[in-house]
């Protein structure tokens, strides 16, 4: 296990602001059995505070055979969340995030993109925000993927939903609209730009 000094803060430094939490990154052979989860573990950390240790994992299925169409070549594919509150022999999951496709012919991405998983306290009140961004698209073409921002602070749930930005000829792009959810679109002013600076950081995609 690697144990370091977690600082979080704005991907614009002049918007100011910033958290510390003793943070550890774990890997699946450290976690307690009391964690559980499904498919295979992407990102795992972990910190203790007044209520007890907080461990929050993200991991995805990959894409496998559908369960529901035999046909070769139709894929499923899933990711998951978790935020687990361990305290002596009891284990309280505050939340579980879960999405996505089934039966898809064609190339299927569900995965979390990468350097977005993320932890602040912007709005400085001690309990800490936590950043989750993936794609979830099933194509057969160049077109742009149905993208997602969750972020939950204690149980409750934030979300910017919109698609990828990606290039047709050599000026022209399709893509990369957002929509704001209502606890988005009223949360403290800091986590809206923050918001909104993750996804114009991870918008255009590449092929």
């Amino acid at each position: 296990m690697k144990t370091f000094l977690f600082t979080c803060q704005l991907l614009t430094i002049t918007l100011g602001g910033f958290c510390q939490f003793r943070v550890t990154q774990t890997d699946s052979a450290h976690l307690p059995k009391l964690v559980k989860y499904n498919g295979y573990l992407v990102n795992a950390l972990s910190w203790l505070d007044t209520v007890g240790k907080h461990y929050v994992v993200t991991t995805e299925t990959g894409d496998y055979p559908s369960k529901t169409i035999t046909d070769e070549g139709y894929r499923d594919a899933a990711i998951y969340g978790y935020h687990y509150i361990l305290n002596g022999d009891s284990c309280k999951l505050v939340w579980r995030l879960y999405d996505f496709n089934k039966e898809c012919p064609v190339d299927l991405e569900v995965f979390f993109i990468k350097n977005t998983f993320t932890i602040t306290d912007l709005d400085k009140n001690g309990t800490p925000e936590i950043w989750l961004m993936y794609k979830n698209v099933c194509r057969g073409d160049v077109s742009p993927a149905p993208t997602k921002i969750i972020m939950y602070e204690g149980d409750k749930k934030y979300a910017l939903r919109g698609s990828s930005k990606v290039k047709i000829n050599g000026t022209d792009f399709i893509g990369g609209s957002y929509t704001l959810d209502d606890n988005l679109k009223t949360a403290n002013p800091l986590i809206k730009q923050y918001a909104i600076a993750l996804w114009n950081k991870h918008l255009i995609e590449k092929f």
